[in-house]
Order: C-alpha cells, then structure tokens, then sequence
C-alpha cells in the first residue's frame, strides 16, 4: 500500500434545512409519499445475492402501527454460517484490490447518498426510525456521507504513515494488512449512519464483513445495501443479514476465522459477547479486535454563572431531539438553586411548545419510541415516578400507543441525587433534574463522576471561566465527548470524534483515524540493500 494517491480532501455535508418551499422539502414529501404506497419485500444479502426465506416479519412505522410499509425476510443459522463462508471466499480478492479502488467505491456511495438517493434514505429513516424531517438529514444523509468521505481520507493518511528513518543501505516501510479473517458489525436502530459506518469501516480498509443490523432498521439498512451495490461493492465483501442474536453469536464467535467485533448497542449484550470471546479466545487464528459503543446517561452540569437561555436551549434540544433515543441524549441535568425558578418557568414552557405525532407532519418536534418494548420500560418509570415522593412531573408525563407508541416529553424532579431515573438509562424523552446549592459546585461534580457508571457524554454550562477549567478537569474520564456551553449531543465527523468509555464502551472514537486503525495489522518490512555475508562483528577483533 501506499500515500501516492491522493483523495479528494473530505468537507462535512451541508445540512439542508427544508424550508416551506424548497425543492429538498417537496423532494422529500414525494419520497415519503411513495414509500408509504407500497410495501417492500426486503431480502437478506448473501455473497451479493438476494436471499429470500419465505419466513417473514412486518414492518409499521412505530407512528403509525395500522400502516404495513414492509416485509423482511428473517434468517436462521445456516445463512450465518453461508455469510461467513461468502465473506471469507471474497476475503483474497478484496484486501488484494489497490486502495484506491476501495476508496472509489465509497466515494461514489456518499455522491449517490448527497444526490439521486438522499430524499429516499431520509424517508426510510423518518418511516421505519420514527425520526422528523430534520433528524434524518443530520443523520441518514450528513452523517453518512460524511463517515464515507472522512473515512477514505482516515485511510489515505493511515497508508501514508511511513517509517521515518531509514539506515544507510536499508528501506524500511509498513503493510497496513486487513486482519486476517473475517469480521462481524452489529448495528442499533436510532442511527442510519452508525449502520451504514460500522460494516463500512471495517470493509474500507480490506476487510470482508458479515453485517447483523438491527430488526428495527432494516427499511433503511436496505436502502444502504442499495447504494452500496450501484457504487460497485463486490459480491461477498459485506453480508447482510437478520438473524436472532444468540444464533448468529454463536457460530460468529465459535469460529476460528473470527477476527473483529465492531459493535453499537446495549451495554448488556456488548459485555455478553466480549464474555463469549474471551471464552473461546484459544479457538481463534488471531486476537479478534473489539471494538463497541453501549449505553449513556448523559448530564448537563449548570453552574450558578450560566446564561440561563443557554441551559434552557442545551437541555430541551439534548434531551427530547429524537424523542431522546441517542446514547448522547441529556438524561440527567445538576441545576443550581440560585437559577432554579427562572429556569425552571422557561424550560417548562418551551417543552410545552413541542408538538407530538407522525414525522409526515413536518410540525412535529417529538415523533414515536421504536417499539412496544421501549414504549412500555418508558412508562412504567413515567408511571413509577407518578406516585413516588422523591420525584415529581413538572412537564409531560403522557404516553399513548393506541395509534403509535407517543410518549411526551417527560421532566422530572427528585429531591434525590441517586433517584432510580438519575442513575439508570432510559433511552426516551424523559430528562431528571436535581437542584443543588449552588455553593456547592464540587459536590455536584462529584455527583456528576460518580452516580453513573457510564461515561459517553456530558455538558457543563457556564460563564465562569474557573468554574469551567474545574469542571473540564474533574470530569475528565466521565465523558469521551465533553461539551462547553452547549447540549451533549451532535457529534460531527471530522470535528468531535464520537465515543466514551466505562460502561459506554471501548471509546474508539468512529469519525476518527484512531477507529480505521483498529480494523488494520501493521506488518513491518525491513529490505537490506547490501546484506552482510559475515556473522562475525568488528569487536570480535583481538587488537
């Protein structure tokens, strides 16, 4: 391999902003309208083939749970095993493909996402995710094209890392293998880009991949494998199938060609699987890589210097964006009792403001959780919380699945630091706040690094610039991505490198170079230009 090539310089994708009028909005209004006419039949993907079982399962808008848009056809052990076999047969011709054709490949499947596929990959995501106009386009459009685009630039600079020195007579250079064997990406519902980044990554840098993705994001993951196709991806490099986690874990981690885990999702599952590895870590050729982003429950930590505005904006936009099913979402916020009141009154209006319903209505700012299942955890706490005397509903605290699973965007008040909706995750719109005396900061930010035992996101807001550099030094392993003034969600590719660790994970940063190195095996190659023919050194000399 080698830097020769150079590749377009990445610049993150413009956000459209879907204006009344624009030609984005009625763009996607046709999109959305056409998927809704129709309902897919959506194979697996095996060795580039369409794989159909006849075993299928449908597919509702969680908003809309009278209105079919699908059918997916579920797999059993046997497709898992004729993933791997497909990916190891495509394993030779891939990782021997000059990079620059791997590159192109990508770079074609973010031009087609910007152009001819945006309205339709933004639709699949509002439908099937549940997420509003504005939502979908940061991530099913921006964020996906902008991990194609950075990634290929991430693997130009990695090829180009060449030794330094060289001794005279000596040419000393690095092979950046593909690991040897085959790779496995498990990917959640909440994010198309994080389903379409995880498999890609992987493959971009020579790997071959069987892809699992969520039941619950297959609409888009189809429309991913869709554009991944008309860019050129080569039968078997990445396999896509639906197949039930215990299963596909079990052959996946029994076999011996097993060599990476990229992985997004519950901190549960992910600790299970880094289990069944280490378990059967004498069967396999090599170490397998592991990487995986889990959980969050991510604060906003206000000091009594704060724009109040500030904090307002940070925690109604960090907490209720997505109907707050981001592993970054504000879930839990520390608010100064000097700020309180005031903030209290302006915060408890404007989630007033934020309307509910389908994403088709574009007015909507919270739209539907994704399943009964999330529906139902939300409730229960909503419902706990209710008639609990350590918490109180200041806002929200409705929930509907009669037409779709709405949940309103919920606040709560507990006069207890370590009251159950402070410490564990919840994944939905529901935001926890505990007042503290606002002379004491450092108790707060004890409380802030020590009530979780996740360590994903975190936002401080202040104009005290000490208050700040305490805050930004305390809290230094309770947040892989730290925000100053501002909510703690939004990542941006090339800009905030996205992970945590404790139990958010192994913080391997995706949208950075550090995450592209994990899926490569340096090979040192030392070429001697005029080898010695003489064992024997000069000191041997009696003299």
């Amino acid at each position: 391999m080698n830097g020769f090539f150079k590749v377009p310089m990445a610049i993150n994708e413009p956000v459209l902003d879907y204006a009344p009028g624009s030609k984005e909005k009625a763009a996607l209004k046709n999109a959305l309208k056409e998927a809704r006419s129709k309902v897919i039949d959506i194979p697996m993907y095996i060795n580039g083939k369409e794989v159909r079982t006849g075993n299928t399962k449908d597919i509702f808008p969680p908003h809309d749970l009278q209105h079919k848009i699908g059918t997916f056809h579920k797999g059993e052990a046997e497709h898992v095993h004729q993933a791997i076999e497909a990916a190891l047969a495509a394993k030779s011709q891939w990782e021997n493909m000059p990079w620059e054709q791997r590159a192109a490949i990508f770079l074609k499947a973010a031009d087609l996402i910007a152009g001819p596929y945006r309205a339709k990959l933004n639709a699949a995501t509002m439908l099937a995710q549940s997420k509003n106009a504005f939502q979908a386009e940061i991530d099913a459009a921006c964020e996906l094209i902008d991990f194609f685009r950075f990634n290929v630039q991430y693997m130009s600079e990695i090829y180009s890392d060449q030794p330094s020195a060289n001794s005279k007579g000596i040419w000393n250079r690095l092979e950046h293998r593909p690991l040897e064997g085959f790779t496995f990406a498990v990917t959640p519902f909440n994010f198309t880009a994080i389903a379409g980044n995880l498999p890609t990554s992987m493959a971009m840098m020579g790997n071959v991949v069987v892809w699992k993705a969520a039941f619950t994001q297959i609409y888009s993951a189809n429309v991913i494998m869709e554009i991944l196709i008309e860019a050129g991806l080569p039968a078997g490099v990445i396999n896509l199938i639906y197949t039930d986690g215990p299963v596909t874990g079990d052959i996946v981690f029994n076999h011996p060609d097993f060599a990476g885990l990229h992985f997004t999702g519950s901190t549960g599952v992910f600790r299970n699987m880094w289990n069944a590895i280490g378990t059967n870590i004498a069967k396999y050729k090599t170490y397998p890589r592991i990487v995986g982003e889990t959980g969050g429950k991510d604060f906003v930590l206000v000091h009594k210097s704060a724009d109040v505005d500030t904090a307002v904006a940070a925690l109604a936009r960090g907490a209720f964006e997505y109907q707050g099913q981001k592993c970054s979402a504000a879930s839990r916020a520390y608010i100064p009792s000097n700020l309180w009141e005031e903030l209290k009154t302006k915060l408890v209006a404007e989630v007033k403001t934020m309307k509910v319903g389908p994403t088709e209505d574009f007015r909507n700012f919270v739209n539907a959780v994704i399943d009964e299942k999330s529906f139902d955890k939300l409730a229960s706490y909503i419902t706990n919380a209710k008639s609990d005397s350590n918490a109180e509903i200041i806002v929200g605290g409705g929930f509907d699945k009669t037409k779709g699973y709405f949940i309103e965007p919920t606040i709560i008040v507990t006069m207890d630091a370590h009251y159950v909706t402070m410490c564990e995750e919840l994944f939905g719109p529901v935001l926890t706040i505990y007042v503290y005396n606002e002379n004491e900061f450092e108790n707060a930010l004890e409380l802030v690094n020590t009530t979780s035992e996740y360590a994903l996101t975190g936002a401080v807001i202040a104009q005290d610039r000490y208050a700040i550099t305490q805050a930004t030094e305390y809290l230094r392993h309770a947040a892989g991505n730290f925000y100053i003034n501002d909510k703690p969600t939004g990542a941006v590719v090339g800009q905030q490198p996205f992970g945590g660790s404790r139990a958010s994970g192994t913080n391997d940063k995706a949208g950075s170079k550090a995450n592209l190195l994990r899926w490569t095996s340096t090979r040192t190659i030392k070429e001697t230009m005029v080898p010695v023919k003489d064992y024997r050194y000069p000191f041997l000399s009696e003299e």
